[in-house]
């Protein structure tokens, strides 16, 4: 064993190893406070870029999802707009059916033509407040609502609209009609029917496009769920693990400051030499 006042290497070892142990400390209280083993591209840059990756995508299918939740909405009015028409189609009905009847006198009759012309102008109004975010798919100004269902906005999915103001070829009853005469209200009561028919129909389409939403829906919050647990898998900390490491490197720790304080007393032998 030699002895010099210019070199020790024991004290050199020793703060080597605490250095070390210092670092990795450091690693795991960073792990504890963020709750991410890989929190930057320093950690580890291979698993941070996969993780990025992934993050980018789930932040894509959130995009997808509003996307669908607001052409949803935009179906969902068209459809409530659909089953009022429908309603208000069957009251009409009911009215020319009375209406036909040729014993009716003409006070009763009037006031037929009067619920009627309210009925049928309802119609009107339903269908012009139809309107969800700019969408209104009852008249006849958008053909179709379009929403994401990729991440990447490469694909959409459609519903198409349906156009039920009056005149039109599903709400076949004309704007101006009425029920005033026997004859009217005979010849309207078929045209009714057909319009009602056609009203169910097309709400038949537009509960399909919302039942396509749906299922695209939950098909692209579940690949969200999915990627988030991989992400989740990739980066979080166990901190069961973390604990016990952390008590462990605080332990060596101690010792490497102890180890490094006798290191750094060897040098004070010298000084017996020269007693």
């Amino acid at each position: 064993m030699s002895f010099s006042v210019n070199t020790n290497n024991a004290a050199n070892t020793a703060l080597q190893y605490l250095t070390a142990t210092q670092g990795q400390l450091d690693k795991t209280q960073s792990a504890i406070n963020s709750g991410l083993k890989v929190a930057n591209a320093r950690d580890d840059g291979a698993v941070y870029a996969i993780a990025q990756n992934q993050r980018g995508a789930v932040a894509g299918y959130s995009a997808v999802i509003n996307s669908i939740n607001n052409a949803t909405s935009s179906v969902d009015v068209a459809l409530s707009a659909g089953q009022s028409i429908s309603d208000l189609l069957i009251q009409m009905k009911t009215k020319a059916l009375s209406a036909a009847d040729s014993s009716l006198d003409t006070a009763s009759r009037q006031a037929l033509n009067s619920n009627f012309t309210a009925l049928r102008d309802q119609i009107t109004t339903i269908v012009k407040n139809a309107v969800f975010n700019g969408f209104n798919l009852v008249d006849g100004s958008t053909n179709q609502v379009t929403a994401l269902a990729s991440a990447d906005g490469s694909r959409r999915i459609t519903t198409s609209a349906q156009k039920m103001s009056l005149s039109g070829t599903i709400v076949t009853l004309k704007s101006t009609a009425t029920i005033s005469t026997q004859a009217k209200a005979s010849t309207l009561v078929a045209t009714i029917q057909a319009s009602l028919t056609n009203v169910n129909s097309a709400l038949a389409k537009l509960s399909a496009g919302a039942a396509k939403f749906s299922i695209q829906a939950t098909f692209s919050q579940k690949l969200s769920d999915t990627l988030t647990s991989g992400i989740g898998n990739l980066v979080d900390a166990n901190m069961a693990q973390e604990s016990a490491s952390l008590q462990s490197l605080q332990v060596k720790q101690q010792l490497g400051i102890q180890a490094l304080s006798i290191a750094n007393q060897s040098p004070q032998t010298i000084l017996s030499l020269f007693h």
